[in-house]
């Protein structure tokens, strides 16, 4: 598939489903981070601050599970020194946030998104390169 841009990837049928890529943004280094600008093949299903609106939050939420702060540098020594045994009975920062993120999409999808036809993937489900956005095939939908 060919990109449009460094947005998305042009919309392939599979399995009945149109599906819409949101490309990583690496402008700012390695950090997870995603493109903000609405994909051409979105436009008319979304609004567009509604769009830029989910990614600027999923991309906030990122920042924050990957910023290093004392209670996460704690977090890691007490994982060494007890053999990374501590981390079977409680979650870290990260685990946390990945979990908000998860919540996130899911009030966005039942929000915004199923209503008009569509639905985010999350993206833990695809490595964190890439935000799967699904055009759900409805009757009465060209």
């Amino acid at each position: 598939m060919s990109q449009t841009g460094t947005v998305g990837t042009p919309s392939a049928l599979q399995n009945g489903f149109n599906k819409v890529f949101i490309q990583r943004d690496y402008s700012e280094g390695t950090a997870v981070k995603f493109h903000t600008r609405l994909p051409p093949e979105l436009e008319g299903l979304i609004e567009r601050h509604v769009f830029e609106g989910t990614i600027n939050k999923l991309n906030e939420f990122f920042a924050e599970a990957e910023k290093g702060s004392c209670s996460t540098y704690c977090e890691g020594c007490i994982g060494c020194i007890t053999a990374y045994l501590v981390y079977m009975c409680s979650e870290t920062h990260y685990e946390k946030t990945l979990r908000k993120i998860s919540k996130y999409i899911a009030s966005q999808n039942e929000r915004f998104y199923h209503p008009k036809g569509l639905q985010i993937i999350d993206p833990t489900y695809r490595g964190l390169r890439v935000i799967e956005i699904t055009i759900l095939d409805r009757p009465g939908r060209t």
